[in-house]
């Protein structure tokens, strides 16, 4: 707008100036070679402002003339450049792309038009199409001279970290990001390999300074930072949990505060609570996280705080974390245990009950099993229960990546991956401890290791259940009056004994001890019809300490 309103005041300026030359006409006379030369004033400065106009355009093609080899060479020189730039992104495309034989063509053709040392990206581009060669040394090489050069530094230091995390050096893959780090701490993949490398080592204090150093940058949000240092004290606690309870204590709590939700670290704040005589505070930290998430390691902590208590003084404990979350199943189940030990059946039936009508868990039919054997006695009964714990879901444990753990840790011992363990339902897995291949997304999928193939396994079907059943059943006389167990089918026992993972009171898995047999001689039948309506009891049958010992193990 200002250039045309401009544009108009210039063009207004000449015509008021030519209007009043017109107006007031007047004579120029000079002198030229001795003649006298006499004009008007109007023609006098056409004239002028023409001859003016020839000199500058002498002066252009004198200057134009003399510029006309660089122009030229110049306009050579830009082409030159312009196809190889042209080569350059067709080449980047192609190793994007994958095309290894048409990147490499564009790399070469790009190297002849193109100056190498004032270009970087050549030098990107061939260590990219010797990657997808397959021509490691050459890439590698190709990164150390982009290492040397300040502009492409940080580009080769992430392409060597990549080669040595290929390659399977760790130790190569921690140097080079911890260089990339010092050059740019904004970096996300430096700074979460510094982390991790930091975290598999045990370098908590280093890995907490890296996670406050992304946090200062805005490379995490809020809330998964305050996650990550609860991970990592928790882990710092752990550590120094019996050299140095004092601290151990301080990252506990801190790490409870931040992450509420995070079992391990309130357990870890109040272990070192208790350790300095603190039974107070470390069973409020303990009540607290409970309400947050109830879990099994929780109350085991939370009632047997003081080890010289008695099974009364335990089952008051449990009265009162049951209270905090009643009709939870880990309440339930907290509660029927101690009730079991303290020798109140009415009330340990009662809780087991309530836990698995909330949720019919492995570990609660089992519980069951073992009121029924201390309170009655009664084979057929706990046979029952144990035959209702095979159908039942499995109770949750620390997995990671498919590796189910005993305890808690900081980082997957598979990928690495900080804060990767969570408490949840498993696949089922064979042979305890360690890495899982799910065969079925089924509850009865089958899962086995990979370093040795077990024998053959029976699966748990319902016909497996329902042999066990007529089992049971055949054992009862017609008049009321038992007799001895009927060996059960193949389909329900192998020849020996059969073990099966069953978690532990923490949620842990661990190894049941092998099934009650269920064979009675004719001897036996024959006892037991003199006794009554007491069924039979094998002398292969578990006892009640047997499974308690197999399931807390």
């Amino acid at each position: 707008m200002l250039r045309i309103l401009a544009f108009f005041l210039i063009v207004l300026a000449a015509g008021i100036g030519f209007s009043w030359l017109a107006d007031n006409p007047g004579q120029v006379t000079f002198v030229w070679q001795g003649q006298n030369v006499e004009t008007s004033l109007m023609m006098f400065l056409i004239a002028l402002g023409a001859l003016i106009a020839a000199i500058l355009l002498v002066v252009w093609l004198v200057g134009a003339f003399f510029k006309t080899p660089g122009a030229i060479g110049s306009w050579w020189s830009t082409r030159k450049r312009d196809r190889g730039y042209h080569a350059l992104s067709a080449g980047i495309l192609a190793a994007g792309a994958g095309d290894a034989i048409e990147a490499r063509r564009m790399t070469k053709r790009s190297e002849k038009l193109l100056d190498t040392r004032k270009e970087p990206l050549i030098r990107f581009l061939d260590a990219q199409t010797a990657m997808i060669e397959g021509d490691h040394a050459r890439a590698r090489g190709a990164f150390e001279q982009m290492e040397r050069d300040p502009e492409t530094r940080l580009l080769a230091l992430r392409g060597l970290f990549l080669e040595a995390e290929r390659v399977g050096d760790e130790g190569a893959a921690r140097h080079y990001a911890e260089r990339a780090v010092r050059i740019a701490p904004h970096v996300p993949w430096a700074g979460g390999a510094v982390l991790e490398a930091k975290s598999l080592a045990g370098e908590w204090d280093g890995a907490l300074d890296i996670l406050e150093a992304q946090k200062n940058t805005r490379l995490i949000d809020r809330d998964e930072s305050k996650r990550l240092r609860a991970v990592l004290l928790t882990a710092k606690a752990m550590t120094v949990a019996e050299s140095d309870p004092s601290a151990a204590k301080a990252a506990g709590i801190e790490a409870q505060k931040l992450a509420p939700e995070l079992t391990p670290a309130a357990l870890v704040a109040a272990e070192a609570l208790f350790r300095l005589g603190d039974l107070r505070r470390g069973a409020k930290i303990l009540e607290s996280s409970w309400t947050h998430a109830p879990h099994p390691d929780i109350a085991e902590a939370y009632v047997r705080a003081r080890p010289g208590d008695s099974a009364e003084d335990r089952l008051k404990r449990a009265r009162k974390l049951h209270g905090l979350r009643p009709g939870n199943f880990e309440a339930e189940m907290c509660l029927a245990r101690a009730a079991l030990d303290a020798g109140d059946f009415a009330l340990a039936r009662k809780s087991a009950r309530t836990a698995v009508e909330a949720e019919p868990r492995e570990s609660g039919y089992l519980l069951l099993a073992d009121i029924e054997e201390e309170d009655t006695g009664e084979v057929g009964r706990v046979r029952e229960w144990l035959a209702k714990a095979i159908r039942a879901e499995r109770d949750p444990a620390w997995t990671a990546d498919g590796y189910v753990s005993k305890v808690w840790a900081p980082t997957s011992p598979v990928t690495g991956r900080l804060d990767a363990f969570r408490w949840k339902v498993p696949v089922e897995h064979m042979g305890g401890e360690g890495r899982l291949i799910e065969a079925d997304a089924g509850r009865d999928a089958q899962t086995i290791e990979v370093t040795e193939i077990p024998a053959a396994e029976p699966k748990r079907t319902d016909k497996a259940v329902d042999a066990l059943a007529t089992s049971i059943e055949a054992g009862k006389g017609g008049d009321g009056s038992a007799s001895a167990p009927k060996q059960p089918s193949a389909a329900a026992t192998d020849s020996g004994p059969h073990k099966t993972e069953k978690p532990s009171a923490n949620g842990m898995p661990a190894q049941s001890k092998p099934e009650p047999a269920k064979a009675g001689d004719a001897s036996a039948g024959g006892k037991n019809k003199s006794d009554g309506d007491k069924p039979a009891e094998s002398n292969a049958a578990p006892t009640s300490a047997d499974r308690k010992e197999a399931r807390f193990a």
